[in-house]
């Protein structure tokens, strides 16, 4: 059973910082290309970063300098490191994973609510 389990998200500031965690399971985490997506209300699901198996990262233009997207294979855990945070930004933050198979798979979403 494939899981991708979200963390880390809540209520933060404008300025402040998050990390994001992602668990997953049931995959060869490995050979899957990650990705953050988030989706606003009203707004369609866009692509915050991805990282490739080989860790190459791209990221959406108004997060780049911002977001930081990291993966550690040891652990099956891909991260989202958030800073300067604008309420912009407020979402429903959702991990992705796809590969080569053409497997894909979602975690169920965690809020991000940046706010004074």
């Amino acid at each position: 059973q494939v899981q991708l389990v979200e963390s880390g998200g809540g209520l933060v500031q404008p300025g402040g910082s998050l990390r994001l965690s992602c668990a997953a399971s049931g995959i060869i985490f490995s050979i899957n290309d990650m990705g953050w997506y988030r989706q606003a209300p009203g707004k369609e699901r866009e692509l915050v970063a991805r990282i490739t198996t080989i860790a190459s990262t791209h990221y959406l233009d108004s997060v780049e300098g911002r977001f930081i997207i990291s993966r550690d294979n040891a652990k099956k855990t891909v991260y989202l490191q958030m800073n300067s945070l604008k309420p912009e930004d407020t979402a429903v933050y959702y991990c992705n994973s796809h590969n080569y198979r053409g497997e894909e798979y979602w975690g169920q979403g965690t809020q991000v609510t940046v706010s004074s």
